[in-house]
């Protein structure tokens, strides 16, 4: 990781901002592994990235991770090591995959985007339905993991935004499934359609349809390096070293000048509902928040008549608005709901893991301010007998002693 001094991510919560925009500076082309090296060279931790990537059904893969060099820049190597060996999938196959994988919400939505980005180019350029839709290099196993290890990898730096330069491009000709082709790839030049892209003299591919792929479906936007407060950056090692120039994809991570001023826009979801039990009241929230909403709660009111009813409020992500009202719906019964825009500022915090009685408990933790995920406190508590209360304690304190301040010497 190039951490250019906001924060040690090693010692907790920070005063600063957390990280919410990448930029892509795609100066010699950029690869699925690359993107995702580069991701994790600007330090999404591999091992987060990993148990994001475990929550597919796929076997077979391993994703190693190692420093290098190219052209003189300390990058990383990102490798899927895979044990299939030609196995073909179709669009279908592998959208059904990710939907039913269990992944966080963005990074469904992310992963989703980029396959539906190939799947319909794909389909124009062979002139077939997208359902039939074969993949050949993107269907393999590597692939996947390298687009949606690269949506984890996002998701682990707390990305809401990807900006993108304009994006190299090699020429010459190359082997693929379909036989011999131009550099940039048919699928390549589809896929950046709208985008700002250039060619080099490099005879090589150096932009492939998975990195074009994912830039165009994942970018709010192309150009110079938006405004941004810079936490880090890192780069992702392409195949082999160039003599011109490094074969590395660059990022770089930081919040966005316009987020630290106008804060997270977000929707407000409400309905009142007077016959509904509150068992029915309970679950709804908690399908809310599986919904992805960013909270939900319960308001007693009098209605007209002086009849008691409730108020069933979320907070959602506006891309989340129309699931999370889906699910209000549903749940509730109600005939309607209304929505309001707003606008908040979430403090800094960071999620870590600790150990209590040997199993995982996981807390937030904010500048003085330690909070314990209470369902992991409640699973210790009912599996080691210890009073919740005590629990809570312990997982605090676990957190605590390592990032105590150190006693003053003594005179």
């Amino acid at each position: 990781m190039h951490d250019l001094g906001v924060n040690d991510p090693g010692t907790g919560a920070s005063a600063e901002p957390a990280p919410s925009v990448a930029w892509f500076n795609c100066f010699c082309g950029v690869a699925g592994d690359m993107a995702l090296g580069a991701l994790i060279d600007a330090g999404a931790d591999p091992d987060a990235v990993r148990h994001i990537l475990d929550g597919l059904e796929v076997q077979g893969w391993e994703l190693a991770v190692s420093p290098t060099l190219r052209g003189g820049i300390a990058a990383s190597d990102v490798t899927v090591k895979v044990s299939e060996s030609g196995v073909v999938r179709t669009a279908s196959h592998i959208l059904g995959l990710i939907e039913d994988a269990e992944l966080p919400e963005r990074v469904r939505r992310r992963a989703l985007a980029v396959f539906r980005a190939l799947a319909t180019v794909e389909a124009k350029l062979h002139n077939r339905p997208v359902e039939q839709v074969h993949f050949h290099e993107v269907g393999g196993i590597d692939a996947i993991v390298d687009i949606v290890g690269t949506c984890a990898a996002l998701e682990v730096l707390d990305v809401a935004e990807v900006y993108v330069s304009p994006i190299a491009q090699g020429h010459g000709m190359i082997r693929t499934a379909h036989g011999h082709l131009p550099i940039p790839a048919p699928a390549t030049v589809e896929l950046l359609q709208g985008a700002p892209t250039f060619g080099t003299d490099v005879p090589i591919e150096l932009t492939t349809p998975t990195g074009a792929a994912l830039m165009a479906a994942l970018a709010a936007g192309f150009g110079a390096m938006p405004p941004m407060t810079v936490s880090s950056v890192g780069y992702g090692a392409g195949d082999r070293e160039l003599q011109d120039r490094p074969n590395v994809t660059q990022v770089v991570i930081g919040q966005s000048e316009a987020a630290l001023n106008a804060g997270q826009e977000v929707q407000l979801l409400e309905t009142n509902v007077d016959d509904v039990t509150g068992e029915m009241l309970a679950y709804t929230i908690g399908a809310l928040l599986q919904a992805g909403a960013y909270d939900a709660w319960i308001t007693p009111i009098v209605m007209k008549k002086g009849r008691p009813a409730h108020v069933v409020s979320a907070l959602a992500d506006p891309a989340l608005a129309a699931s999370v009202a889906d699910v209000m719906l549903a749940e509730t019964g109600s005939l309607g709901i209304r929505a309001d825009t707003l606008q908040r500022w979430p403090r800094a915090r960071e999620q870590v893991e600790v150990h209590v009685d040997g199993m995982p408990v996981r807390l937030k933790v904010a500048p003085g301010r330690v909070k314990v995920e209470h369902d992991d406190a409640a699973a210790v508590a009912a599996a080691s007998g210890r009073p919740l209360r005590e629990v809570i304690e312990l997982a605090a304190k676990a957190w605590q002693r390592p990032h105590a301040a150190p006693e003053p010497a003594e005179d």
